[in-house]
């Protein structure tokens, strides 16, 4: 072989070698989510400008197929870090001893009703995802239904068989709905006025889906004319030329946060606080600005087409640890009574 051949080869397996170290010290981070598959992207490249050096691997699914795998991991964690996850199932986490507490470096500039409130915090909000229905213009006025304007109005009989909803034992928009129609209209352990509602709305409901995104992908779709869904993907389908109108009904929206939290007993904690850094920073906030109308930083979410300009003041009162509380006594009476009508399960 000739001598500059084998001075080449000799150069390229050194480089190599050099650069195996360099290769073998990139981190790949477990992050549970639930957010949109269509939003990973943008933010797992945003937080890679700034530490290319960690791989995020996603676990996806809806909030709570998420929240159900990450309880029955509890004796055996997987997950690094959970991100884009509803802040009442970390709440959840939590209350089990699930999370490593961490004051990310722009914990200070998120508002304080959008973070756990203890110090340092268990977990912080990312933006906030609210209750809104998605109307199909075009098949109401073949069916000659109304548009709604309240959650009350969609126990008329015009609606019968007309409404797609979540699951909430499924879907973190279903818990929050169901929590706000509690909220709003009285729990009393099963008796109360919101549980009368649901029996109503139950009536006109013809399937309940295990996704948040469904109902409105169903209405945009023509499939039903009402989807009972989240302002985010209300506002991509309409984007997209779907014929529906976005209603934000009178009484008050439910809604939860898009929260982040490290995982008790990662073996990547080092990385997993540079994530939690990033996901608290205005660039990321300025990322969730792009499909959310509320972020956990203040001003910094451009103002979103086709939702309201008071839409803040709209969202029912929310407190988290108690919406965990709740959750295994509200989910049991809701399969209880609901559930015949649930699509089926993957």
């Amino acid at each position: 072989m000739p001598l500059p051949r084998r001075l080449a080869l000799a150069s390229a397996a050194l480089l190599a070698v050099l650069a195996a170290p360099a290769l073998a010290q990139k981190t790949q981070l477990l992050v549970y989510t639930a957010l949109e598959t269509d939003q990973l992207k943008a933010y797992q490249e945003g937080f890679n400008k700034v530490h290319p050096d960690i791989d995020i691997k996603w676990v996806r699914d809806s909030t709570g197929v998420i929240t159900a795998k990450l309880l029955a991991e509890k004796a055996n964690p997987q997950a690094d870090a959970v991100m884009g996850v509803a802040a009442s199932s970390l709440a959840l986490l939590d209350k089990n001893s699930m999370l490593e507490p961490y004051k990310p470096i722009n914990l200070d500039a998120i508002m304080s009703q959008y973070r756990d409130k203890k110090n340092p915090p268990a977990w912080f909000g990312m933006d906030v995802w609210g209750a809104t229905i998605c109307f199909n213009t075009v098949e109401a006025a073949k069916k000659n239904i109304p548009k709604p304007e309240t959650w009350k109005d969609l126990l008329k009989p015009a609606y019968k068989g007309q409404i797609v909803m979540p699951n909430p034992a499924s879907s973190g928009t279903g818990y929050f709905d169901v929590t706000a129609w509690l909220t709003l209209f009285g729990d009393d352990n099963g008796k109360g006025g919101g549980w009368k509602y649901m029996d109503g709305l139950h009536e006109n409901i013809g399937q309940y889906t295990h996704s948040g995104s469904k109902p409105c992908n169903m209405a945009a779709a023509g499939e039903y004319v009402v989807g009972i869904s989240f302002e985010y993907r209300a506002n991509a389908n309409k984007a997209k030329g779907a014929p529906i109108d976005l209603v934000f009904p009178k009484e008050g929206l439910g809604w939860d946060l898009e929260a982040f939290a490290i995982h008790k007993g990662t073996k990547k904690l080092d990385a997993a606080r540079k994530l939690a850094d990033w996901a608290s920073s205005k660039d990321a906030m300025l990322l969730y600005g792009k499909n959310f109308a509320i972020t956990a930083q203040p001003g910094v979410a451009a103002p979103l087409a086709n939702v309201p300009k008071d839409y803040e003041s709209r969202l029912v009162k929310m407190d988290f640890y108690v919406a965990a509380e709740n959750r295994e006594r509200v989910l049991a009476e809701w399969t209880k009574r609901y559930n015949a009508k649930s699509e089926p399960k993957k």
